[in-house]
């Protein structure tokens, strides 16, 4: 396994616009959506070892912070032409299976990624409710046998500061994961 981590995109940067397909109703989804509340946009897929990896941490951590009034995205940005096994069918079926609360969004053009300078699978950005980052980085220390629990602490402990309108606490580490699956350009 590849291990890439994230850009961390500058705190404080605006979250990106963006209008994308949720693979599961159809249905556009929208950034305006999270306007005036705290929003989790987290780049996921469905192949990628290290997203399987947190994929119960996930469902757990949207539920709960979803029934707070935190906005919860995943968008999945990887190439189909190289990756069809992560795209929208499968992409249902996953968060299906998995009851994922959340829209689970395919970003085919790749534009609404490049716009976050999402760099790795999972790749997490947390903007508090005037829309500015609050957070970006990993989930927990945990990665696939490294033997670490998989907690969710790191973005845990974002959420509740973003909920409570303070400023997350502590270093903020890179999330780290598999590349996003570019398109040549």
């Amino acid at each position: 396994m590849a291990a890439t981590p994230s850009a961390m995109l500058p705190l404080g940067t605006p979250l990106p616009s963006f209008s994308l397909p949720d693979a599961v109703s159809g249905r556009l989804v929208s950034s305006a959506e999270a306007q005036g509340k705290p929003a989790l946009v987290m780049f996921i897929c469905n192949h990628c070892p290290y997203v399987v990896h947190v994929r119960d941490e996930l469902t757990r951590i949207a539920r709960e912070y979803g029934e707070k009034g935190v906005f919860v995205a995943g968008i999945n940005a990887n190439s189909l032409r190289t990756h069809p096994q992560d795209g929208p069918d499968a992409m249902k079926t996953l968060a299906e299976d998995l009851g994922w609360r959340f829209p689970f969004l395919f970003d085919e053009t790749q534009a609404v990624a490049r716009a976050f300078d999402a760099q790795c699978t999972p790749d997490f950005f947390l903007f508090a409710a005037d829309g500015r980052l609050a957070y970006r980085g990993q989930l927990d220390d945990s990665r696939p046998h490294n033997g670490k629990p998989v907690t969710g602490q790191d973005l845990r402990r974002a959420l509740d500061a973003v909920l409570r309108g303070e400023s997350v606490p502590g270093e903020q580490r890179p999330s780290i994961g598999c590349n996003i699956k570019w398109d040549p350009r």
